[in-house]
């Protein structure tokens, strides 16, 4: 039997490892930039300590983390946005051109034109195409997630791409 003192550390126990994993998938591993999603993971675990002698006895346990969680990730991504002036341990060896507004300009025009060419294939040759180049998806889950066999993900695949080579050689 569980005593008062136990049952939170026993429901954090349960939710925490839930916790993390949405955390982690909301906010990757990280890069050093920014919190890491283990930091908010614990932030997540302190509010929902905090916030369980409030939580509405009819909502369901799982939505009241996931919602705690949901506020803990926004207001991460929103600290991060504001990271941007915080100064560089160290210049740089190379200039980054990424931030280059030509390169943006460039990248959004590819953008356009690739959407251009995604439009002239039908719909499900679109999505095949999208999820097997774009997403990287192996022939046997795009197949699942189309309704379709992977033999005829991959003939759909292959004469999606065709066309596109023809409209853009001529």
């Amino acid at each position: 039997m569980t005593t008062a003192e136990e049952a939170p550390d026993r429901l954090l126990a349960a939710a925490r490892p839930l916790v993390v994993r949405y955390c982690r998938a909301r906010l990757g591993t990280g890069d050093g930039t920014w919190r890491s999603a283990d930091d908010v993971a614990q932030d997540v675990c302190v509010a929902l300590l905090k916030a369980l002698p409030r939580r509405p006895p009819d909502r369901p346990f799982p939505n009241f983390v996931c919602g705690i969680a949901r506020q803990k990730v926004a207001a991460a991504r929103k600290a991060a946005a504001r990271q941007w002036d915080e100064p560089a341990a160290e210049l740089p060896d190379e200039p980054d051109w990424s931030t280059d507004p030509e390169h943006h300009a460039l990248r959004r025009e590819l953008n356009e034109r690739m959407a251009q060419l995604l439009r002239r294939l039908p719909e499900k040759q679109r999505e095949i195409v999208v999820l097997r180049v774009v997403v990287g998806l192996s022939a046997e889950e795009t197949a699942a997630a189309v309704g379709s066999t992977p033999g005829a993900v991959r003939v759909a695949q292959h004469r999606a791409l065709s066309q596109l080579r023809k409209v853009v050689a001529g």
